[in-house]
């Protein structure tokens, strides 16, 4: 056992105790029978659009990998219950699977979920986790050993939109770059990683404009913008609102700033609605989007929902995000299996971070290297009117 886990399991002794008697006895459980997957998805509640993906592109990847011969001869099982995105609900239900289901991995809603579960599966010694939070400090292996970003955090994001911005405009003409973000973690999250990298390659940021994550009389913002006059405005931390509103107001103060975002800011809600006002919404996304057909594992997901989810009208990148976490867990377990390693936290989280050059089946377009608990790799992509798509418009960028 190495020095760093072994003081993990030392502090989380007592955590250990409140768990009770499953955090000792679940290693021998996993001896044989199936490897569970649980997870606390926010199915109602304000983020129910996304919860209902990550709940189905999870559930989907357990039926798909199961129907393609399962994980080194055993099956996976998948269980989740709904925490309406209530942090104190989530726990619970991590509490209550923990006890009963004794999986060996598991998926919450959030960054607030993960931390506040961090001390008991540190204790429990017997599984990892991973939620769709991109969050900086997710990516932690001494501090969050046993835990895993679906993707590259959001730090990696926005280096990876300022060096295709530095390499996409004129050397000689510099453009000036505006931030507009929620006054909270998601918001927040990537903007000094973006802002140090734009300073490395020469790039101003000429206003830095922090907001309520909704409820927002955009018109004084709108205002600093028009004093500022940049080239390209980059929103982080919003999904949708206030975002349209923002844009509209801009071009009706004469600006024409290239407006640009990251992950969940580039769903279909958002271009949808900047679409339909005329404007080409572009950023960067850790994945291919569901209607691609260059991907073998995006086309398989594509497949198993026509014949299964016929009401779905799109892979959404929740869906795929959650589905893509679910190749993670069972790359770990097969890993573990194949080495004849038991499914513990140590032997997990070594199987994770030999991942040096997994290959996704092209939700990534490059191997990536999943040794540091993230993928630091990304694309630029940039709305289709004609399409009514977000296309690609770089090629696979890692930092």
């Amino acid at each position: 056992m190495t020095d760093f886990l072994r003081r993990k399991l030392i502090q989380a002794a007592g955590s250990a105790a409140a768990l009770g008697p499953f955090a000792m006895q679940r290693a021998s459980a996993q001896a044989k029978g199936d490897i569970v997957i649980a997870a606390s998805q926010p199915i109602t509640g304000i983020f129910a659009f996304a919860g209902t993906a990550m709940n189905n592109g999870l559930n989907d990847f357990v039926l798909w990998k199961n129907a393609n011969g399962g994980v080194g001869g055993r099956k996976l099982r998948y269980v989740s219950e709904d925490s309406g995105f209530k942090l104190d609900q989530g726990v619970a239900i991590f509490k209550k699977l923990m006890a009963s289901e004794k999986p060996t991995f598991f998926y919450g809603d959030s960054t607030q979920w993960a931390k506040a579960v961090a001390q008991d599966a540190v204790a429990a010694g017997t599984i990892m986790t991973s939620s769709t939070s991109l969050a900086s400090s997710m990516a932690d292996p001494v501090g969050m050993p046993q835990h895993f970003v679906p993707g590259p955090i959001y730090g990696s994001m926005h280096e990876i939109l300022m060096e295709y911005i530095a390499k996409t405009w004129s050397k000689s003409d510099k453009p000036k770059i505006a931030y507009v973000y929620a006054d909270t973690e998601f918001g927040r999250d990537g903007i000094p990683a973006g802002k140090a990298r734009a300073e490395k390659l020469g790039l101003p940021i000429v206003s830095e404009i922090v907001t309520k994550q909704a409820g927002i009389d955009v018109a004084p913002e709108v205002a600093k913008l028009r004093r500022a006059r940049p080239d390209i405005v980059i929103f982080q931390g919003y999904i949708l609102a206030p975002m349209p509103e923002f844009v509209r107001q801009m071009r009706e103060a004469g600006l024409q700033s290239q407006v640009m975002g990251t992950a969940w800011g580039l769903d279909k809600p958002a271009y949808d609605a900047l679409g339909a006002m005329g404007e080409s919404l572009s950023g960067v996304s850790p994945y291919r989007y569901g209607h691609e057909t260059d991907s073998t594992m995006i086309n398989a997901m594509r497949d198993f929902a026509a014949r299964n989810r016929p009401d779905m009208k799109n892979i959404s990148p929740f869906y795929v995000s959650s589905w893509l976490s679910g190749m993670v867990f069972a790359e770990i377990a097969e890993r573990c299996i194949k080495a004849n390693k038991p499914l513990t936290l140590q032997s997990m989280k070594a199987a994770l971070e030999s991942m040096k050059e997994w290959d996704s089946g092209g939700i990534f377009g490059t191997l990536v290297d999943l040794s540091k608990h993230q993928a630091p790799v990304g694309r630029i992509y940039r709305y289709d009117p004609k399409t009514k798509t977000m296309e690609p418009a770089s090629s696979w960028l890692k930092v």
